[in-house]
């Protein structure tokens, strides 16, 4: 997404201290109005941290948080606009759908007529307007998510906050819930911050990727862009699988690098920096790899012998062997299978192998 706009929010150096436990440090983040931004990280990153400070849960030790150029620090929860979702879902067990749904506007003492229209609304929205008298214990985890987007959004809220909501859905349902809120984003135009944990998801519904890594964001960028351009070997190995090849820069030249490995041979790869004499990790995805019978001309080729080969319903996993590094290759599902001790080539293009700076 283009940043035409003023940063709808914005986190300027914001850190967060638990005691002498630094969650957060010094952490700055833009985003614009309608924005899909997802918080990538594992455990412990402080993304969940970042979006309770924003939901105005937490407090942040130092640094500001705008909204709409308004600083929200001291603004209290209920005041900030936001709407929230949880992987709990957190419904109130003795109100029915549609009174789940009701709750936040009649806190806010909006009218009744205008409570019924809304909720009437929202359950649209989510497709659920059938189960609208049901008590939540008589709907399944995907429906009871459901609800809980519907509240979150029931109030026309500015903002959407959503930590880890999917995660407690199976496989198939987590991913139709994907689609369906990356759909109600770009049909309401919500500006939506998304925590998860989970890569794929986070390639799947986001406009732009912050990856964390203990308190800071290593990469922030397009979906693409952070899978296909990692700045660093924490992004490289935690989004995807990748392989990666150590070696020794021996040329920079227009943007690439010739970088020799242990075992002599040279690979060509993209460098956004590389100083000649560094050694360097080079990042090459297995779905980019292909096997050959020859030496692919033009491009580069590794000797290698398979060690393994496992079918996986979409794509055909193969282990390789070779004195620089083990390697691994996803090849088409129809692709030919290889026995364990057959000498093969693993060939790719100098723009599927980028240089990891240490």
């Amino acid at each position: 997404m283009e940043h035409l706009v003023a940063e709808f929010i914005r986190f300027d150096q914001i850190t967060k201290f638990y005691g002498a436990l630094c969650v957060v440090e010094n952490l700055t983040l833009g985003i614009d109005k309608g924005e899909f931004v997802s918080l990538l990280g594992p455990s412990g990153s402080g993304k969940t941290t970042l979006l309770m400070m924003l939901a105005g849960f937490e407090a942040p030790t130092s640094g500001e948080i705008v909204v709409n150029g308004l600083a929200i620090n001291g603004v209290p929860t209920h005041k900030r606009d936001m709407g929230v979702v949880f992987q709990s879902y957190a419904l109130f067990p003795h109100m029915s759908v549609g009174e789940n749904i009701a709750f936040p506007l009649q806190m806010r003492g909006t009218a009744r007529a205008e409570i019924e229209q809304r909720v009437a609304r929202a359950l649209d929205m989510v497709q659920l307007s059938a189960l609208r008298d049901r008590w939540p214990s008589q709907l399944s985890g995907g429906q009871q998510q459901r609800v809980a987007l519907a509240r979150a959004l029931v109030f026309e809220p500015r903002v959407v906050l959503m930590d880890e909501p999917l995660g407690a859905l199976d496989k198939q349902l987590r991913e139709q819930m994907q689609l369906d809120i990356r759909d109600l984003h770009r049909r309401l135009g919500l500006t939506i911050v998304f925590v998860t944990h989970d890569q794929s998801e986070a390639l799947t519904m986001s406009d732009r990727v912050a990856v964390f890594n203990k308190g800071k964001i290593e990469q922030i960028g397009t979906p693409r862009q952070v899978y296909d351009q990692p700045a660093t070997r924490f992004v490289a190995e935690f989004i995807g699988e990748t392989n990666l090849v150590e070696g020794v820069v021996e040329r920079v030249s227009g943007g690439e690098a010739l970088v020799k490995l242990p075992s002599g041979a040279t690979l060509c790869a993209v460098a956004d920096s590389a100083v000649v004499g560094q050694t360097v990790h080079l990042s090459i995805r297995p779905e980019r790899i292909d096997l050959s019978d020859s030496r692919r001309p033009g491009g580069n080729s590794l000797e290698t012998e398979v060690t393994d080969s496992v079918y996986q319903g979409d794509h055909l996993r193969v282990q390789l062997k070779n004195p620089a590094h083990p390697l691994i290759a996803k090849l088409g599902r129809r692709s030919q299978e290889y026995p364990p001790g057959t000498k093969i080539y693993a060939s790719f293009a100098a723009d599927d192998c980028r240089v990891i700076a240490p």
